[in-house]
């Protein structure tokens, strides 16, 4: 979403009261303050605040003066204000600045005190935007500030049933890629072994065709209707899932709909040809045999057997 969003996020401001707190990642967030300044003249003199203020230009241009220092900003400018420094804004009168700015708190959450403090000195990690006293206090790297500006201007302005999970979304959203764009690249760096250890693509794909069998075990199914699934040709599709699961697709779902007719053969009462049709079966006799063959009884012997035939031989 681009800054133009933000221009129109006027009732950014009618957020007072509706979202007061977040918790994100070890850390926690009181919102104290929130504000949208149309691009016109304006000037806020010296003062400073016991949070972090935070504003984002989403249009014309001006000065942002930070204890000694003065930083020239301008259309998507974000700049910060850290808690204690003495600071000020001025528009330009030729080209005025709009912005909108929202201030917070930013403190280890007290039941993770621990890893909150930790965190904390090392200085490292997205939220070393934040606790860095000597962080940069402008920057472009917006993110999706946005987008979350703007939807929490929607949700603010009118509020409807979930908006409270809502604005917690959101709000966790502002103050995470607040903190990402004071951060310095390498406190944004992950290490490649913890990344590894997620779930691949293929893994997450794999899965994806495993569910796509299982909802549609009553029904035909073909392998193109798996791959399309996954938006994969019939061959990737294939060969991603026999290397994955060691099993083709079709003979997975063969092995699904058989286990899931002995399921339902011990759990009710229904008549074969029911379940065989359940099974994706139109035939009651071919499924008579590829259960033999799966479980080594007729469905019926085996509903009357309660499914324990294997422990026959055991004394």
């Amino acid at each position: 979403m681009s800054l133009a969003s933000v221009a129109s996020a006027e009732r950014f401001v009618d957020l007072a009261g509706l979202l007061e707190s977040c918790e994100v990642d070890g850390f926690h967030a009181d919102f104290v303050s929130w504000g949208h300044y149309r691009p016109q003249y304006w000037r806020n003199y010296w003062h400073s605040h016991s949070f972090h203020e935070v504003c984002l230009a989403y249009a014309g241009e001006g000065r942002f003066n930070s204890g000694s220092t003065q930083y020239d900003v301008s259309r998507g400018d974000l700049f910060l204000a850290r808690p204690g420094v003495v600071h000020e804004i001025e528009s330009s009168r030729s080209d005025p600045l709009g912005i909108a700015f929202w201030g917070f708190t930013f403190r280890p959450v007290a039941a993770d005190a621990g890893a909150g403090a930790e965190r904390s000195a090392s200085g490292q990690g997205w939220w070393s935007g934040l606790t860095r006293a000597d962080g940069p206090v402008v920057s472009t790297r917006i993110g999706g500030l946005a987008a979350a500006v703007a939807g929490l201007a929607t949700e603010a302005a009118a509020p409807l049933a979930g908006y409270q999970a809502s604005l917690a979304a959101l709000g966790t959203t502002l103050v995470l890629d607040t903190a990402r764009a004071f951060a310095l690249d390498e406190d944004l760096s992950i290490d490649p072994s913890a990344r590894s250890r997620s779930r691949s693509r293929d893994e997450v794909v794999v899965e994806a065709m495993q569910r796509h069998l299982v909802d549609n075990l009553s029904r035909p199914v073909a392998v193109r209707e798996v791959a399309s699934a996954v938006h994969l040709s019939e061959r990737h599709a294939e060969r991603l899932f026999r290397e994955k699961t060691g099993a083709s697709l079709m003979a997975t779902l063969r092995l699904m709909r058989l286990d899931l007719a002995a399921q339902l053969l011990l759990e009710g009462s229904a008549p074969v040809t029911e379940i065989a049709r359940r099974c994706g079966y139109s035939d009651v006799r071919p499924f008579s045999t590829a259960f033999r063959s799966r479980h080594g009884q007729s469905p019926t012997a085996f509903r009357a057997s309660g499914g324990t035939h294997h422990l026959a031989s055991e004394g």
